[in-house]
């Protein structure tokens, strides 16, 4: 079952801005290892979940995996061949804003190349162009 609130202020939102680098969520905090998004989009939750099966599948329930992205913008689009007015079309899916440098997936207690390997796979299914970072430890 794809990700979505439980409950939302509001049915519908508007389209929004996404421009600028990540502020928050920029740094690995719960994995060793992560992914990294590099371009500014709206990551459906299909795509998380593909990513979720993909990297669960290839480390075989070893390790843990954290998101740390959630799809709370709901998309709505009108049906095809439907004329102008008629208010906003319904929600179609539900969707997480992503901005450059924001990490939407970790990875702890595998190797490096293994997490490397499954991040990879993870990153085939996402719609951005993605890279593959490691913690950086603070003395």
């Amino acid at each position: 079952m794809a990700m979505m609130p439980k409950r939302v202020k509001y049915r519908k939102s508007q389209r929004g801005k996404m421009k600028g680098n990540a502020q928050r969520c920029n740094y690995v905090a719960y994995g060793e290892f992560g992914l990294q998004v590099l371009e500014p989009h709206w990551i459906s939750a299909r795509h998380i979940e593909a990513g979720r099966v993909a990297a669960t599948h290839f480390l075989k329930r070893e390790g843990k995996i954290y998101i740390r992205i959630f799809p709370h913008k709901p998309i709505s689009s009108k049906p095809l061949e439907t004329r102008m007015g008629k208010g906003k079309g319904d929600t179609d899916f539900w969707a997480a804003c992503v901005r450059p440098g924001q990490v939407c997936f970790e990875i702890g207690g595998v190797p490096e190349d293994m997490a490397k390997q499954a991040l990879a796979r993870v990153a085939h299914k996402m719609p951005v162009r993605c890279r593959f970072v490691r913690r950086r430890h603070s003395l």
